[in-house]
């Protein structure tokens, strides 16, 4: 596909999508994803979580987990919400761990 590995939907394992998600800055990316779908987003647009080397390590947890795609464009890297995948093989589970993040002192918009 890309280089990068990325479970097929059937390889999505809940447990590994919650330890993912059981990291405070991952779940703010999940959710930051979440909230800008209507298109890819890059690397440098979530520097506000942390350094170009905590948000690779990040972003690879949450690919690995079958949570984001990573898609390389030239030099730059889009990543996406795997949200049908994630809707198809756990109904409603990712709309409420967004909810539950945005409803806690931590997701609360500043």
């Amino acid at each position: 596909m890309t280089g990068l590995a990325h479970p097929d939907i059937d390889e999505i394992v809940l447990s590994d999508v919650l330890a993912a998600l059981g990291d405070e800055t991952r779940l703010a990316i999940v959710a930051t994803l979440a909230r800008n779908e209507h298109a890819a987003m890059t690397c440098s647009q979530f520097l506000e979580f942390g350094s170009k080397t905590a948000l690779s390590y990040h972003f690879a947890k949450l690919r690995e987990a079958g949570l984001i795609s990573v898609r390389p464009e030239g030099t730059r890297r889009l990543i996406s919400l795997r949200r049908a995948d994630l809707d198809q093989r756990f109904p409603g589970l990712l709309d409420s761990l967004i909810a539950c993040h945005a409803a806690s002192p931590a997701g609360a918009e500043p």
